[in-house]
């Protein structure tokens, strides 16, 4: 097997595997206040479970979820998943937003410090713990007069021994740079992928010595080729009903052109050296950085296996990397 190199998150002495494991997924059905969905579909709480207990027996350490996820159900599965089995793991989760976990539904948001001390109680409680690895800010485009408030929040909670440490999830570098002023700030949450690079958040995190963690790793699903199957078309996936930001998908879940025909320009090289589509993703994303913690989704046993098998093969080689560059630079 290639030996990846594990990552440590900011200056915490927190030791992470270079593939973590996303949690939007496995909190089931929400939706807006209009009744669009939010999640990824109807899932089984049990093999979701299954799924993660089968990524820590394979290695994987790293586990991020919210407390928007499912409206409190993905932090409620992955805390009985890790029932007995806490010290195994680096917990990643989120704050910011308000929900109403009877009805899943989202309703708002909150940037007040008192508000983040509630929400962690909560995701506490939901995940069965006394405290949270890496804790991180869920509303990408807060004020900056917000995020020195919360910033400083969170330093106490560090005091306090809630968190280990804390982060933004956001693709704005700004944002990222100012958070990252914090002592205890180890890390920035970003989308980034083989369709659509983060080159001056890579450069952030490198010139910080912050992990990048990276949403979409796979596209929303869109990198893993399975485009005709799946439950992208079916009631209560986000994919069917894209909103705004999400452009890789078409109404009904179909993968919009464009970006089909960028994942059609670059299949032959992630897919060499009998690497499946989604392994190769993931080896250009350890490639491209040794920074990068790609959180790929997951919703059973088998993804949670292609997923992990992705680290025998490693990162793709310098000649791969470069052919995926001009490849996509010429679609």
């Amino acid at each position: 097997m290639t030996t990846l190199e594990s990552r440590t998150l900011g200056q915490s002495g927190i030791t992470v595997g270079a593939l973590g494991f996303g949690c939007w997924a496995i909190g089931g059905e929400w939706q807006d206040t209009a009744g669009n969905p939010l999640g990824w579909g109807k899932v089984d709480d049990d093999e979701s479970v299954a799924a993660l207990h089968r990524a820590l027996d394979l290695g994987i350490t790293f586990f991020d979820t919210a407390d928007v996820y499912g409206a409190g159900h993905s932090e409620r599965v992955v805390g009985r998943a890790l029932r007995g089995r806490r010290d195994e793991a680096v917990i990643a989760t989120k704050w910011g937003n308000l929900f109403d976990e009877s009805t899943r539904t989202l309703t708002g948001s909150d940037a007040t410090p008192a508000y983040a001390r509630q929400a962690l109680t909560a995701s506490l409680g939901r995940l069965g713990t006394d405290y949270i690895d890496l804790y991180q800010l869920h509303l990408s485009d807060a004020s900056l007069e917000s995020a020195a408030e919360l910033r400083d929040a969170c330093e106490e909670f560090v005091r306090e021994g809630l968190i280990r440490t804390y982060a933004w999830s956001t693709d704005d570098p700004e944002r990222a740079a100012f958070f990252a002023e914090g002592e205890h700030c180890a890390a920035v949450q970003h989308a980034c992928n083989v369709l659509e690079d983060a080159p001056e958040m890579l450069a952030l995190c490198a010139e910080r010595g912050l992990a990048s963690v990276n949403r979409s790793p796979l596209a929303m699903g869109l990198l893993t080729g399975k485009h005709g199957s799946g439950s992208r078309g079916t009631t209560g996936d986000i994919r069917a009903v894209p909103p705004s930001w999400l452009r890789w998908f078409g109404e009904g879940g179909v993968p919009a052109p464009e970006w089909a025909a960028r994942v059609d320009a670059v299949r032959s090289v992630l897919t060499s050296d009998g690497r499946t589509l989604a392994q190769g993703a993931l080896a250009w994303l350890w490639a491209r950085s040794p920074q990068t913690v790609p959180i790929p989704g997951f919703r059973s046993v088998a993804q949670a296996e292609e997923n992990a098998g992705a680290r025998a093969y490693g990162p793709l080689s310098a000649d791969q990397l470069a052919e995926i560059a001009e490849l996509t630079t010429a679609n």
